[in-house]
C-alpha cells in the first residue's frame, strides 16, 4: 500500500482484468456510478504507441458530486472521482486520486468532512477489488 497526500494505492497479485471487473462491480454497489472506462493501452495502440495494459475508470456519486459543487463550483475541475488500473511486474496497481486533497486545494469550501467520507468509501471499493 501507498498512501500519500495526492493517490492511495494498492497492489495485489490479481490479474488486471479481475481486479477492473471487480472495480466496475463494486463501485454501483457502494453508490457511485461508472461513468466511463478508458482503456488506455488501446486508444494509444491506435496511434501506433505502445504500452502495458492500463484503464482509468471514472466514478461518481451524483449526491456528493452536487453537495461539493454547491460549496464551490471549482470542485467540479477535478469531477469525476478517478481509479487508474495498471500492471506493474506481476502485480496490478489500483490508484486513487484522493479527494481530500480537493479539500486541501480549496480551504475556504468547507469540503473536508465530505471528501473525507468519499474518500473513505472509494478506499474501501479498492480494498474489496483487490
Amino acid at each position: 500500500m501507498t498512501d500519500n497526500k495526492l493517490a492511495y494505492q494498492l497492489r495485489t497479485k490479481k490479474s488486471f482484468d479481475e481486479v477492473c471487473a471487480d472495480l466496475e462491480k463494486l463501485s454501483p454497489e457502494n453508490q457511485f456510478r461508472v461513468l466511463a472506462v478508458h482503456d488506455v493501452k488501446a486508444t494509444l495502440a491506435e496511434k501506433g504507441l505502445e504500452r502495458g495494459p492500463l484503464k482509468i475508470i471514472e466514478i461518481c456519486n451524483a449526491k456528493f458530486a452536487h453537495t461539493a459543487t454547491q460549496k464551490d463550483i471549482n470542485v467540479a475541475l477535478f469531477m469525476p472521482c478517478k481509479f487508474t488500473v495498471y500492471t506493474d511486474g506481476d502485480e496490478t496497481v489500483v490508484t486513487l486520486a484522493r479527494p481530500t486533497i480537493i479539500a486541501e486545494m480549496l480551504p475556504d469550501a468547507g469540503l473536508e468532512e465530505l471528501a473525507a467520507e468519499v474518500e473513505e468509501t472509494l478506499k474501501k471499493v479498492m480494498t474489496e477489488s483487490v
